[in-house]
Parts: structure tokens; C-alpha cells; sequence
């Protein structure tokens, strides 16, 4: 009778496992490094260029008296970028009190009016509005959906129940899916599926999203490490049948 091999380790159990060549060993070291280097890489480069085009953009229009540059003889790293959240921390102060509302109100009806500017502000308005909204309904379920035919599953995260014309047409138990597209999470595309057909996961948005990212290489341990309790990393797992 054969020897059943092992599922995870490809071998006979007792089997030795097989020799490794040097080059083979220094391949799997190099690969290792890079997979731990080049994401630090990224970031940083990706930090270094915003910071750059920011200050690039910000700091000719600092006063020659408030710009650092004027006293120092080397530019400042990263003091446009400063400049711009004090800004945008007093323009926020300044507009959520009475008369600061009334202008922005003015400005709001104005731009609204503007053929061809009305649409772009009121598209990017929203826009913003979505992301700076505290709302923790927002993509707060990852979920598996049956797509694109019966017996394949694809990851989705949750947005909100349908409402408005859609939940008129639909029904409110009806589920809006954001399905994002691999490797490239920014895109996808929107589903409404019944709760019914859904599968909930206990695994965290962050989780689903480094899954996607990684293209299934990168998979959240399960069952999900234990938590203290009462601690807010703890998660449930719940699955809603068809």
C-alpha cells in the first residue's frame, strides 16, 4: 500500500527533506530581503516625492520673512508640508463657526451654478466628503461573493445597504459590494447582492485588503490569535448562508 505524502511538505513522511544548493540558499535569502526591503523602499520614495512636490508648490509663497530658507543657506525638508496642515487646520477653525459657514455656504451655491465647474466640484466634493466622513459602516466587512459564476468566490468589502432609488428598486436587504481588482485595490467595481448570498469574514478590511494587495500569497491567521478580553482587536466570525 502507498505511503501518503504530506500535503503541506510534498514528501513521504520520514522522507528527508531535499539538500539545498548554496546558490539556491542565497537566492531564497536574497528574495527574503527584498521582500522585506522593498516595501520600506516604496514608502519612503513615495513619502520623499509628496513632500517634495508639496514644498515645491508651497514654500514660494511663504513671506521671504517667514521662510527658513531666507536665514538658512539649505531648504528645509518637509516645512511646505508643515505650512500647509497649519493652514488647512486654521481654514477648518475658521469655517465651522457662524460666519465662516455663511461664506463657504456662498461660495458652495456659486460654484454649484457654473456649468462645467458645477460638476467637477460637486463630483470631487462628494468625493472628499466620502473619505473625510467618520462613518464605520464604511468598508467595514470583508465578505466573499459568489462571481463570477456559481462554485467561484471573489473577496468584496462592504459599503452600505442599498438605500435611496436603489433600495426602492432593489430592496433594503440588499448589500452594496465594492469588489477590488488585484493587485491594484483602487479599482473595481460595485455589487448589490442579497445578505443571503454573502459569506461574512471575520478577517479585518486591513487584512482583505493585504490579501488582495499580495494576491492571495499574503493569507490573516486563522482562528484569528486570541485577544484580551474586552480588547478592540477582537473579532467574530460570522457566516450567512444562501
Amino acid at each position: 500500500m502507498a505511503r501518503k505524502k504530506d500535503p503541506d511538505m510534498g514528501r513521504l513522511p520520514g522522507e528527508a527533506p531535499p539538500t539545498q544548493s548554496l546558490f539556491g540558499w542565497l537566492r531564497g535569502r536574497f528574495f527574503a530581503g527584498m521582500v522585506i526591503a522593498a516595501p520600506i523602499a516604496v514608502t519612503f520614495l513615495i513619502l520623499q516625492f509628496l513632500i517634495g512636490e508639496i514644498d515645491k508648490r508651497v514654500v514660494p509663497l511663504i513671506p521671504a520673512a517667514l521662510n527658513p530658507e531666507t536665514y538658512l543657506k539649505y531648504a528645509v525638508p518637509g516645512f511646505g508640508l508643515i505650512v500647509l496642515v497649519v493652514f488647512l487646520t486654521i481654514l477648518g477653525a475658521i469655517t465651522t463657526n457662524l460666519i465662516g459657514r455663511s461664506v463657504v455656504g456662498i461660495g458652495d451655491r456659486v460654484l454649484s451654478r457654473v456649468p462645467i465647474v458645477r460638476s467637477l466640484y460637486s463630483a470631487f466634493k462628494q468625493l472628499v466628503e466620502v473619505f473625510a466622513k467618520d462613518n464605520t459602516d464604511q468598508f467595514s466587512e470583508v465578505v466573499l461573493i459568489e462571481y463570477p459564476k456559481p462554485g467561484t468566490w471573489c473577496l468584496g468589502f462592504v459599503s452600505s445597504a442599498a438605500r435611496g432609488e436603489i433600495g426602492a428598486a432593489l430592496g433594503h436587504e440588499f448589500l452594496g459590494i465594492f469588489v477590488p481588482t488585484t493587485p491594484n485595490p483602487t479599482s473595481g467595481f460595485l455589487m448589490y447582492v442579497h445578505a443571503k448570498e454573502v459569506i461574512r469574514l471575520g478577517m479585518t478590511v486591513e487584512e482583505g485588503a493585504k490579501m488582495i494587495l499580495s494576491a492571495g500569497l499574503v493569507v490573516p491567521e486563522f482562528p484569528p490569535a486570541a485577544k484580551p478580553e474586552g480588547g478592540s482587536g477582537s473579532r467574530n466570525r460570522t457566516i450567512v448562508g444562501k
